[in-house]
């Protein structure tokens, strides 16, 4: 089961846990990204994501199949908000369920991994003294 969703509402990891369960799996992982207060040592006040949907969503689409073949796992969630959001917000929620917690694990690390070099999802942090846009490659 994939479950894709790029939302301008806040994301609610219980609902992402209850969308990927199956009792036929005994390693769920999750990686969950929230905005920090600090970026090089500067207070942040917001970010701002802006995205190209359709195309968002397919790379999400291609992301998720991916990590079912390449790491066995059943269930994947990917949830991504834009929009304003602030320290503390969550703005991804990854959930991938399998037999075995190794195949879980390694599904979440490509899925964000992936997410970051690949989906059109732009990130603007905005501090007290200036703003500037992100490159998703740290």
């Amino acid at each position: 089961m994939i479950d894709i969703k790029i939302t301008d509402e806040p994301l609610n990891v219980s609902e992402c846990l209850a969308a990927a369960a199956d009792i036929e799996c005994g390693g769920t992982a999750s990686f969950i990204g929230a905005v920090r207060n600090n970026t090089r040592n500067k207070k942040v006040i917001r970010l701002e994501f802006e995205c190209y949907k359709p195309m968002a969503l397919k790379e999400l689409r291609k992301i998720a199949d991916e990590a079912i073949s390449l790491f066995a796992v059943k269930n994947i969630v990917i949830h991504h908000r834009i929009g304003v959001l602030y320290p503390g917000d969550i703005a991804v929620v990854i959930i991938a369920n399998g037999r075995h917690r190794d195949a879980a694990f390694d599904a979440c690390r490509f899925g964000i991994d992936t997410l970051k070099e690949t989906v059109p999802i732009w990130k603007k942090e905005i501090f007290e003294d200036g703003e500037e846009w992100v490159s998703a490659h740290p």
